[in-house]
């Protein structure tokens, strides 16, 4: 069974929110209980999103898409690259 996947601006959200109840005396497990998380997705998301700000958030999603589109462009002119070559070699 699938559960919900929450996106980053979400997630950015709950870690503040697990920091103010941290702040406010509760320990993690009753904090990420509160936000509707087991503590291992707590720990995983700290990892990679902890200390984000929003600004940071949308620059990194902007250059993953810039990656992705780039990753595409390469393979592409790879593949080209190798069609010519097979084709200059008399191999068709």
């Amino acid at each position: 069974m699938a559960g919900k996947r929450d996106k980053p601006e979400e997630i950015v959200l709950k870690l503040r929110q697990v920091e103010v109840l941290q702040g406010q005396g509760s320990s993690v497990a009753d904090a990420v209980r509160q936000i509707g998380v087991t503590q291992q997705t707590y720990y995983r998301w700290r990892k990679e999103y902890g200390g984000m700000s929003r600004d940071q958030l949308k620059r990194l999603k902007q250059l993953e898409t810039e990656n992705q589109r780039l990753r595409r462009a390469v393979s592409d002119l790879t593949l080209d690259k190798m069609v010519l070559a097979e084709a200059a070699r008399g191999n068709f």
